[in-house]
């Protein structure tokens, strides 16, 4: 027997908001401006001291398609964790400071740090950029990359310490003089003070589905972010989040004016009016929000911004 669909959530008839994905590890090219194999090389003026240094670097790559969404009025963009790419945490404090309007998501695990520094770093990125901070916390590693990392919590222990990570973060962030003692982390007096204190928590996105990891988003998360799935399948997991938060869907995306013209099979995929179509309808289940990639990930947002953009725009 298939499982009763879940009623629609009511959300407001707003344009959907599209998050652009970063790529940390270069962009399907073999050459040095987008991909990040072989790295460049540093001129004699940089290693001796002087000033100086490559014209065009794969950073500048970066901040092109971070300018090219927010030229073309994406909500956001999203800088991933890869243990083998640049550090998103970085990288996402260069973007936010270099644009003015995009929310910033940076993802990294619960592992990087102690809370406390982590949500000291994130304070920083806030006053840099206006509050445009986003977390998107991995916590569902493979235990070999973890491990690589000097990580070695496993099992569901990673969700217990991400709820502690969480708990201990908000708490520093908005308060003086806060005890805590849990498994993982100890805190003694702690707390923001002078121009740390006052700012706006980072959005928190997580992501999973497994019962760990949507207990975990029922408690601490803003925003869930889901993978594509059948739909009674979403619906079953959205439904244990509870109306606090909100759903968000993860896809790549293949569209062009002509469907003749695709290529790719998976994901959002059709004319520009037909994946404006997909991202309404799910718009209209209660899915305000879409991470969306596709490579060469400049063209490409250019293109969604171009022509999908509008047609969410002109329906909204």
């Amino acid at each position: 027997m298939s499982a009763p669909r879940r009623a629609p959530r009511q959300v407001p008839r707003r344009e959907p908001r599209i998050i652009w994905t970063i790529p940390t590890r270069g962009d399907g090219r073999g050459n040095r401006s987008r991909g990040w194999d072989p790295a460049p090389s540093l001129p004699a003026s940089v290693r001796d001291g002087r000033a100086g240094g490559p014209a065009f670097t794969p950073f500048d790559y970066l901040h092109q398609i971070s300018r090219a969404a927010e030229l073309g009025g994406l909500a956001g963009v999203y800088v991933p964790y890869d243990p083998h790419g640049e550090e998103s945490l970085v990288v996402s404090g260069s973007l936010g400071r270099d644009s003015r309007f995009l929310e910033v998501v940076a993802g990294f695990p619960a592992g990087i740090a102690t809370p406390v520094y982590a949500a000291k770093l994130s304070a920083t990125l806030q006053r840099a950029f206006g509050g445009r901070l986003g977390w998107r916390l991995e916590v569902d590693l493979d235990e070999r990359v973890q491990r690589t990392q000097g990580d070695f919590v496993t099992g569901a222990d990673r969700y217990a310490r991400a709820a502690e990570f969480l708990t201990v973060a908000k708490a520093v962030w908005h308060g003086q003089d806060v005890d805590f003692t849990g498994r993982f982390y100890e805190v003694v007096k702690g707390g923001f003070t002078g121009p740390l204190a006052g700012l706006p928590f980072p959005t928190v996105y997580l992501s999973g589905t497994s019962d760990e990891a949507l207990a975990l988003s029922a408690e601490h998360a803003d925003v869930h972010v889901f993978d594509l799935a059948p739909d009674d399948e979403l619906d079953r997991h959205v439904a244990r989040l509870g109306e606090r938060v909100r759903p968000a869907l993860q896809a790549t995306v293949h569209t062009r004016e002509d469907e003749a013209e695709l290529t790719g099979t998976s994901g959002l995929r059709g004319t520009y009016a037909q994946v404006a179509d997909q991202i309404l309808a799910y718009r209209e289940r209660g899915f305000d929000t879409f991470f969306l990639a596709a490579e060469p990930r400049l063209e490409e947002a250019l293109r969604i911004a171009q022509h999908v953009r509008p047609l969410l725009a002109g329906r909204a």
